[in-house]
């Protein structure tokens, strides 16, 4: 019988890849102790997923000033590089191939995770969304705009967060440039409202990533880094879509074909962009012809419409939330088409092992 696509052999840049099934980013919230750092149970879970072809950790935040969310493990100490040192020796013991996936959450944040100082942003804009603190999820607040010093510094963060990631194990990074976080706020009118040389054209407000990407040259190959972008989000944690914003991913992702990169991970859009003027109802059928390299697509597939966006050429890999969440073992699921555990959604940001590592695989 021929092998499904989904469970097909894949290489990403010198990483072979057991099949085109990505484990996507997402946050877990078990990292409840003093110092953010990933613990034993980080490890356990990874592992129990590790026959994913690439696991995607959950974003981890560069610095002190990147906070935006309690209990998430970091990655700017020496503590919690050993942390993750725990997580990817745990993943290459199974066989499996991880990155981390470096965040900074910019306005997406509140002055309770920053001893009371603002969190930074582009401009001083409030995104009217929420953050999670140690009172639950609280409204945000009108941030600081960065200065160009803010701005340099965060750059050096990355560039140190993608060290840290090679000294931690880690087989590459991915840069956290979706969702509404720091680096997606400076490619957007509705965040981005600067006029210095990073705002205004198309040109300056993509600047910050590439500069970036140049820091990150000293510290780890660019065959080891992916970009996560949301093109069409609209509605949602503070992102509008204008006439300018599909034309600026455009303009981003044929540049990074002169990068060599491990890949970008797209997001199809979270909220109905149907009838939003300038919006992409299809993002990785649309960005497709643009790049040249490994395109990840993310959001909501499952094991049909996964395998029918690699299919239709669209797509080379599927990242898949929830679905590895809920079933550790869902590639050997996929491959015998065997039912799927159902997620426990009032656990997804809890702490302690329920929800996290009781999700049943399945018997021989």
């Amino acid at each position: 019988m021929e092998k499904q696509i989904l469970l097909s052999p894949y290489k990403v840049g010198s990483l072979e890849l057991k099949n085109r099934m990505v484990m996507a980013p997402m946050t877990r919230s078990r990292s409840n102790n003093e110092g953010n750092v990933a613990t034993k149970l980080t490890a356990e879970y990874y592992a129990q997923r590790a026959t994913a072809g690439l696991q995607i950790t959950e974003g981890t935040f560069i610095s002190p000033k990147a906070v935006g969310f309690i209990n998430v493990p970091a990655i700017y100490t020496n503590e919690q590089v050993e942390g993750w040192k725990l997580v990817t020796e745990a993943v290459h013991n199974e066989g499996g191939k991880i990155f981390a996936q470096l965040w900074h959450v910019g306005r997406l944040s509140h002055p309770d995770l920053h001893n009371g100082e603002l969190p930074h942003a582009p401009s001083a804009i409030n995104p009217h969304s929420q953050a999670y603190t140690e009172k639950g999820f609280v409204d945000t607040v009108t941030p600081k705009e960065m200065t160009i010093e803010d701005i340099q510094q965060t750059i050096q963060d990355f560039k140190n967060a993608a060290a840290n990631a090679v000294k931690a194990g880690f087989d590459g990074v991915e840069l956290h440039a979706a969702n509404g976080y720091l680096l997606h706020q400076f490619f957007v009118g509705a965040s981005n409202q600067r006029t210095d040389e990073y705002g205004g054209s198309i040109e300056n407000r993509a600047r910050i990533l590439f500069e970036t990407l140049d820091a990150l040259k000293g510290v780890i190959e660019y065959s080891q880094v992916g970009v996560r972008f949301n093109p069409s989000s609209h509605n949602v944690f503070g992102m509008q879509i204008d006439e300018v914003t599909i034309p600026t991913f455009e303009y981003i992702i044929k540049r990074l074909n002169d990068y060599g990169l491990a890949y970008i991970h797209l997001t199809e859009p979270f909220t109905d962009v149907a009838n939003v003027p300038f919006a992409v109802t299809e993002v990785a059928k649309h960005f497709r012809p643009l790049y040249n390299g490994t395109l990840i697509i993310n959001k909501g597939f499952n094991k049909e419409t996964g395998t029918k966006i690699i299919e239709d050429g669209h797509a080379d890999l599927v990242a898949f939330g929830v679905p590895f969440l809920a079933n550790p073992d869902l590639v050997k699921r996929f491959e015998i088409d065997a039912p799927l555990n159902k997620p426990d959604q009032k656990t997804f940001y809890s702490i302690g092992t329920k929800g996290y590592l009781d999700y049943p695989a399945l018997t021989a």
